[in-house]
């Protein structure tokens, strides 16, 4: 396994996490639904975007901050809300919270995390926003939402797009129960990573604090948990219900059309994250940066718009916000860096992601986020200008989405 310092991009924590994790939990973290096609695509379709320098600016100092759904950030990345973070790493949510904070970028806190509302809210500094699936009981939503006030939390985050929960067939396969247990079908897997199982068994009570009182430690499996809490029928006067209870900034994640980004902010939001949940729900859906453009030509000025899906990359991100999004959310990465290196491969992480955003920034010409535009991004094999015949200009582009204003 490499050592920490022997990691600089998102793959080589990915290669570690491989080694330390048992491969159920593996497998949990980087697979997705049915064929997992959309997952593929949301990293894979980045590539259909060329970044567009423009040079002779200066660019000693540059500044990547941004203010979205009332945060300050020093860049613009937030952590996407994970689940059951210390299944993977001892330190957690609290080691990846504290990390985002060092960092100068969000975090968001899981309805199904590991960690407490009250304990990140003590623990963290930084921006915070609080991830909520809705339950059938609204006195349960309602009463997340005051210990989320209490804690002092920055935003609210509704996740939509779990309705039912997506076919994983690794986790099927592997028969992984939350929290994971010992059977004849894992048993080798976890043998063969003593490092793992030493700092599993050693981290305390494996429970999920912010959907009951008590945890409700018991749930044997995932699919248990959506089966007996969640709601499977989400209304916009639902969503503008929690809205005017929580009464802060607000963002629906899980949205992929302009229509919707306009009804949201109809129900009060503040922002929309364009999500396919890493394509862990529906497969064959599109990937979320071919959306960006237009959602974010349909939102206007109504609502912020947050790419989530496929960052693995500083330069993935300037292509999304120069494409119209206000900042990024990624959720895999993060967690091969906590799975394999704990807080201090986060820590790293980060850094390496906050300098290859700024290099980028200053590559194209930026010194700031004003500076970004549609002008720096073009469809990837578009014709050049001295195609003039049309027929020509449409035989030479590559297939994929255009932009109305690249």
């Amino acid at each position: 396994m490499p050592r920490l310092a022997q990691c600089y991009g998102t793959a080589d924590y990915e290669d570690a996490a491989r080694r330390r994790l048992p491969r159920p939990l593996f497998d949990y973290i980087c697979g997705a639904a049915d064929d997992e096609k959309t997952a593929a695509a949301n990293v894979a379709s980045f590539d259909r975007y060329d970044l567009v320098p423009r040079y002779m600016t200066d660019v000693t100092r540059v500044n990547a901050a941004t203010r979205v759904l009332g945060c300050d950030l020093e860049w613009p990345l937030i952590l996407a809300p994970t689940g059951m973070s210390r299944m993977f790493h001892p330190d957690g949510e609290q080691g990846v919270a504290i990390a985002a904070a060092d960092a100068g970028c969000g975090y968001a806190l899981s309805t199904m995390a590991t960690a407490s509302i009250e304990e990140i809210g003590a623990i963290s500094a930084g921006p915070k926003i609080y991830q909520l699936y809705l339950l059938a009981d609204d006195a349960l939503n309602f009463a997340s939402i005051d210990r989320c006030k209490a804690a002092g939390f920055d935003a609210l985050c509704l996740t939509v797009d779990t309705i039912v929960a997506g076919n994983r067939e690794r986790d099927l396969r592997s028969g992984l129960t939350v929290p994971p247990r010992l059977t004849p079908a894992s048993l080798a897997s976890f043998a063969k990573r003593p490092g793992w199982c030493l700092g599993y068994l050693g981290g305390g009570k494996f429970s999920l604090p912010n959907v009951t009182a008590s945890g409700e430690g018991d749930l044997s499996t995932l699919a248990a948990f959506f089966a007996s809490k969640m709601e499977s029928h989400i209304s916009w006067e639902r969503i503008a219900k929690i809205a005017a209870y929580w009464g802060g900034p607000f963002a629906i994640k899980g949205l992929q059309c302009g229509d919707d980004a306009l009804r949201a902010a109809d129900a009060g939001a503040s922002a929309v994250i364009i999500s396919n949940h890493g394509g862990r729900q529906l497969d064959g859906g599109a990937a979320t940066i071919d959306l960006v453009a237009d959602i974010a030509d349909a939102a206007g000025d109504r609502v912020e718009v947050i790419l989530d899906g496929g960052i693995r990359r500083g330069s993935h991100i300037v292509k999304a916000l120069a494409m119209g999004a206000r900042a990024c959310m990624t959720g895999r990465p993060y967690l091969y860096a906590l799975s394999a290196f704990g807080a201090a491969g986060v820590e790293r992480w980060l850094g390496g992601m906050k300098q290859e955003t700024l290099r980028t920034l200053a590559l194209i010409g930026c010194p700031s986020l004003a500076d970004l535009g549609r002008e720096h991004v073009r469809l990837a094999g578009a014709a050049p200008a001295f195609l003039a015949n049309e027929a020509e200009a449409r035989d030479f582009e590559r297939p994929g989405p255009a932009l109305r204003h690249a």
